[in-house]
């Protein structure tokens, strides 16, 4: 039987309400399961920029040890803390979008900073962990780089990205190569002043500053993209990195 244009439209219009209702109400309730599993891999990254968690089994045990060696703060530019955003409303570390802050400039972005605390004496702050954003051969990359006390040699490096190239620009993910940055590798350099570290191009190479580690072969864009998000955010970090420096009696240098 043949159906009036009238009734096909009236039938596509309600389908077209049930099914957006269905999928609206299907993406709220999914959403604290989301949420939760946005902020479980989080703070994996941030442990395991530090530590290895691999034997690390639940959920629960993840949480549970960032909530007992995990502490928080957010900065400015100036690596002043914040406590509150422009509207007086609390700031806490852990929803700070750093992908959302990187559009803004430098001056106005907010930077979550996590410090680890030491197994048996909470007071002790044994790494601090700093976010970063940029972009790779395809599109966004991001990472934690964690410092030692004394907020110059790195202790270890974790790495994200969206659609880099499989075993290409996508091994920066990789343990081998995250390893790198562990070789007694340091941001500043003997007069104080901010080197970074910079992925060579090529691979296989020997003779490394402290200031380098070996590249990816067939990568080079990934890690100019690497390189350059690196120093773009410990520019960022790097007043709050010499204040805390001098509070704790280290030498700048």
């Amino acid at each position: 039987m043949q159906r009036s244009n009238i009734y096909i439209l009236v039938f596509s219009a309600i389908m077209t309400v049930l099914i957006g209702g269905a999928m609206s109400l299907t993406s709220v309730l999914l959403k604290p399961a989301q949420d939760k599993q946005v902020e479980l891999d989080t703070k994996k990254k941030i442990l395991g920029a530090v530590m290895d968690i691999s034997t690390i089994s639940t959920p629960e045990e993840i949480l549970n040890l960032y909530k007992a060696r995990v502490k928080s703060v957010v900065v400015d530019i100036k690596g002043e803390i914040m406590t509150t955003d422009a509207k007086g409303n609390p700031l806490i570390a852990e929803k700070v979008n750093t992908q959302k802050n990187h559009k803004m400039a430098r001056e106005e972005r907010l930077y979550p900073i996590y410090m680890i605390l030491d197994e048996l004496d909470p007071n002790v702050v044994e790494a601090y962990v700093f976010p970063m954003f940029g972009l790779g051969l395809w599109d966004w990359i991001s990472g934690y780089i964690a410092l030692e006390s004394d907020l110059n040699t790195v202790k270890g490096v974790a790495f994200d990205h969206k659609q880099e190239t499989p075993g290409l620009g996508a091994r920066i993910t990789d343990e081998n190569v995250t390893k790198r940055y562990k070789e007694n590798k340091k941001i500043f350099n003997e007069a104080g002043d901010l080197e970074s570290i910079t992925m060579v191009k090529g691979e296989g190479k020997s003779g490394l500053s402290m200031h380098e580690v070996d590249g990816l072969s067939g990568a080079t864009m990934t890690a100019k993209g690497v390189n350059k998000m690196l120093k773009e955010y410990l520019g960022c970090y790097q007043s709050f990195i010499k204040n805390k420096k001098g509070q704790n009696g280290i030498a700048i240098n």
